[in-house]
């Protein structure tokens, strides 16, 4: 009698586990993302692409299985990919026109779960959504990986995409090595943790604690060692203390529709040179526009939102770029503050560059990375319970992902545009994203259908807030 075959098994990281858990009939925690490339792609095409490169990452061919400790990855025994890249169709209303009829499509795919039975990913393929144009829906549990991670899966599958590098096998004595960011960095102490998270990106304030963390290493000065402690704490308290988020037509009891828009991309050039003209990042002058279409679309459905701020929670990575192959979640949330009841742009940007500074330095990133592992652990209302906090305290989630500075090309074919949304927690109704593209600035927003039936509405708002701040930056005295 043969001997069965051996089932490949991953432990899930505690982290993931909380994303995997974190579904609910409002939000499903799904990254959706759309390619409109050009000349049209067949099916046979994008099946061929994906089966020689995407199925390289082992995570594309692993189903998750769940046990009372936890979940594990496992190789489906029974994958097909015809079961994973699908054709779809786009049925138009009289007059819709094919790319408001795209993002009604992308909307209710929002809405529908994945197969659990299943790898949990999907690409669909609308051969032909205008003349000679295809678009590509994908959707991907986040538990399978965060937007920086899934960049660097979107560049490995494109014309001249490198695969992901051989892993290195694990001890056989340490069976969750490698796999598990929770196992190595956060039941080790809290400095050790921020160092290794915040130490990859960050400035004076890592330096002072991983002398902290490394006692054996001189310690520059008991300053130092205060000021981090210091800050560590007032972090933890004004998570803990942060009442909850103004009220807006924005805010409510979240529901399973979803509505998805975007608009037109932005010139990149043309934001650095207003950043340059006034002093400020490129995030803030994006960031600036986002509040003030945000407050233009309140003001304009009867709801002043004078004196009122929203927050957004913002994903923050904590991994070095080069190790984003390795899938997963390696991020914190900080929440940032939007002015959106600010109506003169010079007056916002001021306190959007204000609310950005005092998050630098800080270590709610980690906290909440931390709060999110401990989540992992958790049953599932418990989970709930401790995740409600995020919604409660804001309005929105926001993410801003760099995207390549050329058009990526794909099957011989060239991706014009690209654009993704990412999922929002217990009752958070808006999800906004930003990303950079092939010299553009691409702004989308993915709302729930009651508290915000047409994000069109905002999308709309946006340009005219960029180019009032264009306007203001050329009226700016010329420098020799």
């Amino acid at each position: 009698m043969s001997a069965s075959p051996t089932v490949t098994t991953e432990r899930m990281s505690r982290v993931d586990t909380a994303w995997l858990r974190m579904d609910t009939d409002a939000n499903l925690m799904m990254i959706v993302g759309v390619w409109i490339v050009e000349p049209a792609l067949s099916l046979q095409d994008l099946r061929d692409r994906i089966e020689g490169s995407l199925l390289k990452y082992d995570r594309f061919r692993q189903k998750v299985v769940e046990d009372a400790m936890g979940a594990s990855w496992v190789e489906d025994g029974s994958f097909d990919l015809t079961q994973h890249v699908v054709a779809d169709t786009l049925q138009p209303r009289p007059g819709q026109a094919p790319l408001d009829a795209l993002k009604e499509r992308v909307g209710e795919l929002t809405g529908q779960a994945l197969d659990p039975s299943r790898p949990l990913w999907e690409i669909r393929l609308i051969e032909e959504i205008e003349t000679g144009r295809s678009a590509l829906i994908t959707r991907i549990h986040h538990c399978i990986g965060d937007g920086i991670s899934l960049i660097s899966v979107m560049l490995s599958i494109t014309d001249g995409g490198k695969p992901p590098p051989e892993r290195h096998k694990k001890r056989d004595d340490d069976p969750d090595a490698e796999f598990d960011w929770f196992a190595d960095v956060l039941l080790k102490p809290v400095t050790d943790l921020t160092i290794k998270a915040i130490g990859l990106y960050g400035d004076g304030m890592a330096k002072s604690v991983e002398l902290m963390a490394n006692p054996v290493q001189p310690l520059a000065g008991g300053m130092d060692v205060a000021r981090a402690g210091y800050q560590l704490i007032s972090d933890a308290a004004a998570m803990a203390l942060m009442p909850d988020d103004s009220h807006t037509l924005l805010k409510g009891k979240a529901t399973p529709g979803k509505r998805v828009a975007w608009g037109e991309p932005l010139p990149l050039e043309e934001v650095k040179a207003i950043g340059q003209a006034f002093g400020a990042s490129i995030n803030d002058i994006l960031l600036t526009c986002v509040a003030g279409a945000i407050g233009d679309y309140l003001r304009a459905h009867g709801d002043d939102p004078a004196g009122k701020e929203i927050r957004a929670m913002v994903p923050v990575n904590l991994r070095p770029l080069d190790q984003a192959w390795k899938l997963g979640n390696r991020f914190g949330l900080v929440p940032l503050v939007l002015p959106v009841g600010i109506a003169n742009p010079i007056e916002r940007l001021a306190a959007v560059r204000a609310r950005m500074n005092e998050l630098k330095g800080g270590y709610q990133p980690v906290m909440a990375f931390a709060l999110l592992a401990v989540a992992g652990l958790l049953i599932k209302p418990m989970q709930a319970a401790l995740l409600n906090l995020f919604a409660k305290k804001a309005t929105a989630v926001m993410t801003n992902v760099p995207g390549p500075r050329e058009p990526l090309q794909f099957c011989g074919r060239t991706v014009k545009q690209v654009m993704f949304w990412v999922p929002q927690s217990g009752d958070i109704g808006v999800g906004v994203s930003i990303l950079s593209y092939a010299g553009g600035v691409q702004f989308g927003l993915i709302t729930d259908d009651v508290l915000c039936p047409d994000p069109d509405d905002i999308v709309q708002r946006f340009r005219p807030e960029f180019d009032q701040l264009l306007y203001l930056a050329l009226m700016l005295p010329w420098g020799e």
